[in-house]
């Protein structure tokens, strides 16, 4: 199951409460590409697919597909504000490699799996 610390809660609190009325929540998600293999997106959304799982942290309210939600597994949402950089960060204590902007990574996976998820070969990702 994914995680979200109260920092990220927060957040993601904040950010619903200043978009518009409409918007149901952030959708988060992992697509194949990026430079390891995987990728994390978020997006506001303004209304749920059917199959789409809500996960609600006090308030902070999360959509996450099936496919996602598995990919997601162990991984915690954190969000860090210093100097240097501002914003969302995914800790992923299951990704073999990660890239150095931290929103692309690898993880061993079967090969079923890695074409469920629209990845061919890890290296045709």
């Amino acid at each position: 199951m994914l995680s979200i610390t109260p920092r990220a809660q927060e957040a993601v609190k904040t950010l619903l409460d200043e978009s518009d009325p409409g918007i149901t929540g952030l959708r988060v998600m992992v697509k194949a590409g990026g430079c390891s293999g995987f990728q994390y997106d978020m997006t506001l959304e303004d209304s749920p697919a059917t199959d789409d799982v809500l996960l609600e942290f006090s308030g902070a309210r999360l959509l996450v597909d099936p496919q996602s939600l598995e990919l997601l597994s162990g991984v915690t949402l954190d969000y860090v504000e210093s100097a240097a950089e501002a914003g969302f960060r995914f800790v992923n204590p299951t990704a073999t490699s990660t890239c150095g902007c931290g929103k692309s990574f690898s993880m061993e996976m079967d090969e079923a799996m890695n074409e469920e998820a629209g990845c061919g070969s890890r290296t045709g990702c």
